[in-house]
Order: C-alpha cells, then sequence, then structure tokens
C-alpha cells in the first residue's frame, strides 16, 4: 500500500510545501550561482530513473565551466566555486530536484540517480536500485554518502528497495537533516565528490 500508492501521493504533497517554503533560499542561491557561473545557475543532465527511465535531473549548478589551454574543462576541484563548495556542502544544491519529484520522475527518498553510462556496469544486484524511484536522499546518503564504497552504497540501496516503508522513510528524512547539519561525508577522502564507478 505504502510503497504502491502512498509513498508517491506524500512525495507530491511535501515536495510542493518544500518549495513554497524553500523559495526564499532557492532565490538567492540562484542568483548567487548566477553570478558565479556566468549566468548558468542550474545544472541538467540525464540519469536513468525507476526501470532506468532516463530523466533530466535538475540541481543548482556548483562548478564552472573554466577548461585548460587545449579545450578540455579542469579537474572538478578546480571548477567549484567558493558558493558553489557551500551550496554542496550544506546539500541546497538538491533544492531544484523538488521539481523532479513533483513531475514524478524521483522521490523524495530513494537509492540516489546515478549517471547512466553506470547502466550497463551494474550487476544483477546492484540493477535491484532501479525497482523503485531514485530519490534526493537515501539509505545510502545517511550511512556514508560519499564516503562509503560503491559496493557499500549499492548494498545500502537495494537493501533499501527491499525494506521500503512509511517508517523507514521517516527515520531517513530525519537522519538526512542530521546529516545536513553537520556536513558529514560530502565527499571521499582526497575527492571533491567520489571517483567514478568503474564495474565490478
Amino acid at each position: 500500500m505504502y510503497k504502491n500508492y502512498l509513498k508517491r501521493i506524500l512525495d507530491f504533497v511535501f515536495s510542493l510545501m518544500g518549495i513554497t517554503l524553500l523559495l526564499p533560499i532557492f532565490l538567492i542561491v540562484m542568483v548567487g550561482l548566477f553570478l558565479a557561473n556566468d549566468g548558468k545557475p542550474f545544472f541538467f543532465q540525464s540519469r536513468p530513473g525507476k526501470k532506468g527511465k532516463v530523466f533530466k535531473i535538475i540541481k543548482f549548478k556548483t562548478m564552472n565551466d573554466k577548461k585548460d589551454s587545449h579545450g578540455n574543462l579542469l579537474s572538478d576541484a578546480e571548477r567549484l566555486t567558493a558558493i558553489g563548495s557551500f551550496v554542496r556542502k550544506t546539500s541546497l544544491d538538491e533544492i531544484p530536484q523538488l521539481i523532479n519529484v513533483l513531475k514524478g520522475d524521483m522521490s523524495l527518498i530513494g537509492p540516489r540517480p546515478l549517471l547512466v553510462q553506470y547502466l550497463p556496469l551494474y550487476n544483477e544486484h546492484q540493477a535491484r536500485r532501479h525497482e523503485v524511484r531514485p530519490g534526493i536522499t537515501g539509505w545510502a546518503q545517511v550511512n556514508g554518502r560519499n564516503a562509503i564504497s560503491w559496493n557499500q552504497k549499492f548494498d545500502y540501496d537495494v537493501w533499501y528497495v527491499e525494506n521500503i516503508s512509511l517508517m523507514l522513510d521517516c527515520k531517513i528524512f530525519f537522519l538526512t537533516a542530521k546529516k545536513v547539519f553537520i556536513r558529514e561525508g560530502v565527499s571521499a577522502e582526497g575527492h571533491v565528490t567520489i571517483e567514478p564507478f568503474q564495474g565490478n
């Protein structure tokens, strides 16, 4: 009942409330990133959702598009702006994804949507993360986020798929609030975010 019907209803209601309440912060961050990123405050990227269906995820753009003398983008660390770093550490870059939740591309809580190019790299167990809508936050995020290994992340994702419940989603919501407050697990050791997934 919850997994198939109530979860989607709650996603719609709470994402709409979230957009309304966070609108002032949304506008302030958008203006700051507009100035820092040469008029590009948003980042759009194709991500796989439920059953692998691809959609466009919306996030605040935390890195600029600066390139080296050969026309190649600089490293993530070099392109991460000061305001972008703050927005990422406080997880404010996730706010625009509430629009994805409203549209039904995502859920408030579920496995994080990763890159499309990872799809053929998953084994049968890992691919189960796509049995549900991806989320803004999830079980892997409150158990290490980017500071854990890919295998650990996928194990947490699949465990969530097998154990979805209203109580679990409430627990993840409050643990996420705690993680954001103490800014824990934002990046892997020695990296701005996390190393790319290379397959098994």
